[in-house]
This record gives C-alpha cells, sequence and structure tokens, in this order.
C-alpha cells in the first residue's frame, strides 16, 4: 500500500513524502486494514524498526486534520520522549488548515503544566502524565489519541503501574480517546488486548532480518542450523565477533552487564578496530575526541573515552554525563564509531542498530535478590532487536555469548518466547501509591468503587477478585493510619497531608518517614547534612551506591564533624556512597576528584541531584504543611546548593548567569563576594581574573545595569 492511497489530505501526504516515506511496510498496512484511520483503538506489537513511529505519526496527523482535541505521546524515559519531540517538532512545519504546536513535559512533578493545555501533541513521560492526571488538568477530557510507546513495560515492577494505571483512567474518560498501544513483540497480545479494548496488530516482520546465534567455543551456531568459524585472539569472544563485523563493513554493539566490562570491551577492542580505519575516518575521530576533551572535565573517564573515539570506538552506559552520552550516539548513528560497547540500559533507550549485537554475558546483577539472575527472554528480545541498520544492512546479527550449553541457550532464548506481560498493581508499593491518587482524584470514593476501578486494571483481569480486595484493603489500612485518607461513612477522602503526598508523587511510605523526622527536628541548629541522609536513605533516592571497604574511614569522619546536623543517631551501616558523594558535590568538589576518590561518574552525580533536588522540595512542601516554617530557609539554601554544586557563601553569586560554580569561586578568592561587589569593579579588572575573560566580564556588567 502507498501514503498516497491513505485517506489523509494531500499536504499530509506531501508531508511524508517529503520525509522520505512512499510505500507502508506490513505492519503499517495491517494498522491501516485494523481501523487506524477509523479512530479504532489498536495494540500494535511488531519488532523494534519495523516502522511503528510512522504508524503514530499517521494516527496523529489523521486526528488532528479533522478534530480539535489534544494527542498524548507517551514514553518510559526522558531520553525517548526527547527523542519522539524532534520527531513530532517536524509536524509543526504541515498546513493542514491549522499550524500544530507541538511541546514535551518530563519534569516537575508538582505542577499540571499550564502551558500543556495550549499545545496539539504532548510528548510526556508517564510519570509526568500520572502526575497531570493528580492534579486535574482540565485538558484531559479533550485528549482523543493517545500513543503509548514501548508498551511491553507494563510489566517492568518500578515503572509498568504507573503506566497500567494511566492506560485504565484514559480508556474509562467519557471522551472514550483512541488509544494506540506501541510494542515490541508481546507473547500475551490477546490479554493485553482485551484489557484495553484494543483491536491487536501483531507480527513478526521486520525491514532487515534478524538471524539469531550462540557463540560456542571458536564457532557460532545459528538459529538455522548454519554455523561459521569466528578468528580467535587473545581479545575474547565478544570483542572478536565485533571485530569480525567491522571488518565485513558494518558496525557492531556489544552488551556487556556492568560499566567496567563495558569499558574493558571496548578497551581490548580499540587496537583492532583503528586498523580497519581510512585516513579520512581517523581525521573526523580525532575532532570528535578533541570534543569530548573541551566539553567535560577531564576525568579517568572521559580521557579514556576520548582515548578510545580516535580508534573507532566508544563505550555508553549511565556513567557518561548527557555530553558524552548525545556525542556518542550522534557519531555512532553517523556510522564514525565503528564498535560501541553499552550496558543494557541502551536497548530500552534511545534507537541505535548496528548490524551484529553481540550479548556478551547473560547474566545480570539484580539488586532485589543480591545475586547474578539470567536475563529474561523478553530483555533477550529486546536487546537483540538492535541487530539490522534500514538502508544500511541486507541482514542483522544477534550472537549470544554463553557460558552454558549452546543447545540450552538456542532453546531458551532464540527459539522461545518473551515471558507474558503480568501486571505489578498490587505490589505493596505500587498498591498504596495508586489507591491514595484515586482517592486524591475521587474524593469521596467508596471501597466497592475502589475495588471496582482497580478490577478493571490489568492487574483486575489477571488477578482474583479476593486478592485485589486483599491489596487494597491493606493499602487502605495503612493510609488511614498515616493519616493520608479519613473515612467518612463508607465513603474515603484524602487529608491535606495525603492530598499533598499525591501530588508531590512520592511513596506514601517515604512521605510518612519523611513527616516524622520533619517532626523531631530541633530548632535553632542546622540540618544540612541530616537532611541529605534523610534523602539519600529514602527508597526513592536514585542512584543508591553502596559503601565499598575504603569508605567507611572517609564516612566515620564525617559523621563525627556533622553529628550536630543530625535528625536522629545513625551508624555507619544507616549510610551509602551516595550520601558520601552528594556532601562532597555541594562541599565544591569537582567531577574529577568525586570520580576518583569515591568512583562516581558525572552522570551518577547529575541524576543524584536532579532526584536529591525533588526530595528536598518534597521536605520543603511537607515542612510547610506540618508547621515546621522554621526550616524553610535552610531548604532553601540546600537545593541551590544542589543545583550548583557550591557552599552556601556562593549562592548570591550564581544568581547572575554564566557564573556557575567554578566562576563563583574564583570571583570569591578575589573578595567579589556579593552583586554590589560585582557591581564596583571594572569591567577590565573582572576580565582579568582566572575563567572570566572580556566576553564574560562584559555580560555580567551587562545583566547588572539591566538589574539596577
Amino acid at each position: 500500500m502507498k501514503i498516497a492511497e491513505l485517506q489523509l489530505p494531500k499536504q499530509a501526504n506531501d508531508f511524508l513524502s517529503q520525509q522520505g516515506y512512499s510505500n507502508l511496510f506490513p505492519p503499517q498496512e495491517d494498522s491501516i486494514k485494523a481501523g487506524l484511520l477509523d479512530g479504532k483503538s489498536l495494540l500494535v506489537s511488531s519488532p523494534t524498526a519495523s516502522g511503528k513511529t510512522l504508524i503514530a505519526t499517521i494516527a496523529i496527523i489523521h486526528y488532528l486534520s479533522s478534530n480539535s482535541g489534544k494527542v498524548v505521546y507517551l514514553t518510559p524515559l526522558r531520553a525517548l520522549a526527547a527523542e519522539k519531540f524532534s520527531e513530532f517538532k517536524k509536524l509543526e512545519s504541515l498546513d493542514i488548515g491549522k499550524k500544530i504546536k507541538t511541546q514535551i513535559s518530563t519534569g516537575d512533578y508538582d505542577s499540571n503544566d499550564s502551558t500543556l493545555a495550549k499545545n496539539d501533541v504532548l510528548i510526556l513521560t508517564n510519570e509526568k502524565m500520572d502526575s497531570i492526571m493528580r492534579h486535574g488538568a482540565d485538558w484531559i477530557n479533550d485528549i482523543g489519541l493517545v500513543v503509548a510507546d514501548e508498551a511491553h513495560l507494563i510489566g517492568d515492577a518500578d515503572r509498568g503501574p504507573t503506566l497500567e494505571m494511566i492506560l485504565t483512567k484514559l480508556k474509562l474518560l467519557g471522551s472514550k480517546p483512541q488509544i494506540l498501544a506501541l510494542s515490541a513483540t508481546i507473547t500475551n497480545v490477546e490479554e493485553l488486548s482485551k484489557w484495553l479494548g484494543c483491536e491487536a496488530v501483531t507480527t513478526n516482520w521486520r525491514p532487515v532480518p534478524l538471524a539469531e546465534g550462540v557463540y560456542d567455543h571458536g564457532s557460532v551456531i545459528m538459529h538455522d542450523g548454519r554455523y561459521f568459524e569466528v578468528e580467535s585472539s587473545i581479545r575474547g569472544p565478544p570483542v572478536d565477533l565485533g571485530v569480525e563485523s567491522v571488518k565485513d563493513g558494518g558496525q557492531s554493539l556489544l552488551f556487556a552487564e556492568t560499566r567496567t566490562r563495558s569499558a574493558s570491551l571496548a578497551t581490548k577492542a580499540a587496537e583492532a578496530i583503528a586498523k580497519y580505519l581510512k585516513d579520512a575516518e581517523i581525521e573526523e575521530l580525532e575532532k570528535i575526541s578533541e570534543k569530548i576533551l573541551s566539553d567535560n572535565e577531564h576525568t579517568e573517564l572521559v580521557k579514556t573515552l576520548a582515548k578510545l573515539v580516535k580508534r573507532g570506538v566508544a563505550f555508553h552506559h549511565a556513567g557518561l554525563n548527557q555530553n558524552c552520552r548525545e556525542t556518542i550516539e550522534e557519531e555512532f548513528r553517523n556510522g564514525k564509531i565503528k564498535l560501541l560497547t553499552s550496558t543494557p540500559t541502551l536497548a530500552a533507550g534511545v534507537n541505535l542498530p548496528a548490524r551484529r549485537v553481540v550479548i556478551s554475558n547473560i547474566n545480570r546483577y539484580d539488586a532485589r535478590y543480591g545475586t547474578n539472575k539470567p536475563i529474561s527472554v523478553l530483555e533477550y528480545k529486546q536487546l537483540c532487536g538492535r541487530a539490522g541498520r534500514p538502508q544500511y544492512d541486507e541482514y542483522g546479527e544477534s550472537i549470544i555469548v554463553g557460558n552454558a550449553n549452546s543447545d540450552e541457550l538456542l532453546d531458551y532464548y532464540i527459539k522461545g518466547e518473551p515471558e507474558p506481560i503480568e501486571s505489578k498493581i498490587t505490589d505493596d508499593k505500587a498498591i498504596r501509591i495508586h489507591v491514595l491518587s484515586l482517592i486524591v482524584t475521587t474524593p469521596g470514593i467508596q471501597n466497592d468503587e475502589i475495588i471496582n476501578f482497580f478490577l478493571q486494571t490489568l492487574g483486575g483481569l489477571q488477578s482474583s477478585k479476593s486478592s485485589i480486595k486483599f491489596a487494597i484493603t491493606l493499602a487502605l489500612k495503612f493510609l488511614l493510619n498515616e493519616g493520608l485518607i479519613i473515612e467518612k461513612g463508607d465513603r474515603f477522602v484524602a487529608t491535606e497531608f495525603g492530598q499533598k503526598v499525591s501530588k508531590l508523587y512520592i511513596d506514601p511510605l517515604t512521605a510518612t518517614y519523611f513527616r516524622d523526622a520533619l517532626d523531631s527536628v530541633s530548632e535553632k541548629r542546622k540540618h544540612t547534612f541530616g537532611f541529605l541522609h534523610l534523602i539519600t536513605y529514602s527508597d526513592e533516592f536514585f542512584p543508591k551506591l553502596s559503601l565499598r571497604n575504603k569508605d567507611f574511614e572517609k564516612l566515620s569522619v564525617l559523621l563525627e564533624n556533622h553529628s550536630s546536623e543530625l535528625i536522629k543517631p545513625i551508624s555507619e551501616y544507616d549510610c551509602n556512597r551516595s550520601l558520601l558523594a552528594i556532601h562532597a558535590w555541594i562541599s565544591e568538589s569537582s567531577e574529577i576528584s568525586l570520580s576518583d576518590t569515591l568512583n562516581v561518574e558525572a552522570g551518577d552525580i547529575h541524576r543524584m541531584v536532579e532526584n536529591g533536588d525533588w526530595l528536598v522540595y518534597c521536605l520543603y512542601e511537607l515542612a510547610k504543611l506540618v508547621g515546621r516554617a522554621d526550616l524553610l530557609d535552610e531548604l532553601t539554601i540546600l537545593r541551590k546548593r544542589l543545583a550548583y554544586g557550591i557552599k552556601e557563601e556562593l549562592i548570591e553569586l550564581v544568581k547572575i548567569k554564566g557564573i556557575g560554580r567554578v566562576r563563583a569561586r574564583r570571583l570569591y578568592r578575589n573578595n567579589i563576594k556579593t552583586i554590589s561587589d560585582l557591581s564596583k569593579i571594572p569591567v577590565n579588572k573582572l576580565a582579568e581574573i582566572d575563567k572570566i575573560g572580556p566576553t564574560i566580564a562584559e555580560n555580567i556588567k551587562s545583566q547588572l545595569r539591566k538589574e539596577s
């Protein structure tokens, strides 16, 4: 079927043609035939790179061409949201009788983000959408089309319940929006489509055929019975497999189980890959390496990455900052980086296909069990789905390097079916969070109504009514005992505390822990270190890094020096390495120092700061609620220190745009401690200070003149 045959305005067909689309892939044609343009809800289950984004694009254009409502595009990750926003922003150039306005919103959970009401296509993370619904945004009833990307993540223990609640609420809206759920292969697709009220569109078609196999003692045995030899070296099988693909003109993506292994595999591959680079490619890679060094602090991690990039190799993991990750992703897409090693997080994130994908180890550390466990078939399918670059490769290859019997690996992973998607909505944490949110958004709701709502979730379909009732009963008991809700007759209403907790988007258990701690804080002394311990100890804080043996002495000194700031007595065993890192950050430790002394990388500290800021904001709001106005100034100061990574005396200086933690400290050392001091110093003298210079000095003075 051709794009031109679709029932879309001519301008839309022209737009899609300009974007390079002319013919529909089979999953896209199947979706049209299943009623995509007739407003029918669909669950599309098809492999990675089979064209699901175009299905969404066609649905969005068709809906907006004839309706004035809103389109919501849901993604599980911020990186994915940014990628989709970049794609759908192109719709703003399309003339369909009105200008399409697109907006992305992924953070600030304590807000309904009123600007969203003015736009047509809203790209939101699942958590942001859930938060908006809790705040009761007026435009919710204007939603006419919902696209839920990566819908199989409903089965994820952490993120799944949120998406499940959103979709349950949306399908029950009076406006009955069209739901388009997109997913990789789902085993129990009929069950999920029944729950969503969707037509199921399932296919195994891929634009690039995928061959899967297992490496076994120098040979690769493919699922169709073929096998081939692999030239072995001291670099090890995963690297040998990756190098072989690059040698044949492809790109390789090697999945490693840890960050350390990821960097190790890249280092081993570098010398071999460099042999296959052309002079022009080496020149380009030198520039990329220089860019990485010029844009980032020279931690050992960054220096190692820059060195490897010169040889056409890179690694990718959460320890890298956003700058580095984006550079690596872009240059791998451009084909300049030939071999990329990564932790599995990349499989759930941005789209980076390669001709050959190598799964170097089928085991992953599982924090819930405290041991390594084999990955699921579903995760394997996500990893191998990256194999094959459309427009570049005639085939893709996925190869497992296993330490088990190759026949067992072939049968279990390659020939096996992904595990069915199972709801996690009745888990203790999920049920108390979402029972509270339901009571907040439906004041006066009765017990039977709560039960009936949860019976309409996927969990309600997969569980017995008695188990749903039992889970809800336990959640209600906790919420009542802790004062988050009250019971009036046979109806439930959220207290002011309960409403605040739900809108702060925090686990009620964490909120009670925070509330009780705030109640016990003594007056007339600082508690900064105590607040840092409070947030890093909470279940919400992430990433939470465990202490190493060499950290205990450092921690003991810290606890002794800040004992007066503690909210309650604690020992080293109540702490984690993240507490050390975040305290070092607000004490102005550099990224290099954090990396060298604590093995905490720039990407880690960025997520700690972002997460910590949200939790300190929660403390601030709860302190207001429990009448602890005396703590508000200190919490406000702590948020600013977290944001900039500074000691308290620099807060005034960083108010000026262009003055960050490094320049502020330089100014302070030159006896410029306030904005008044900045105003008095001549611009030429200001420019002479290290890290300032004429341009920044003039910008600072310009800001001060405008404000005076």
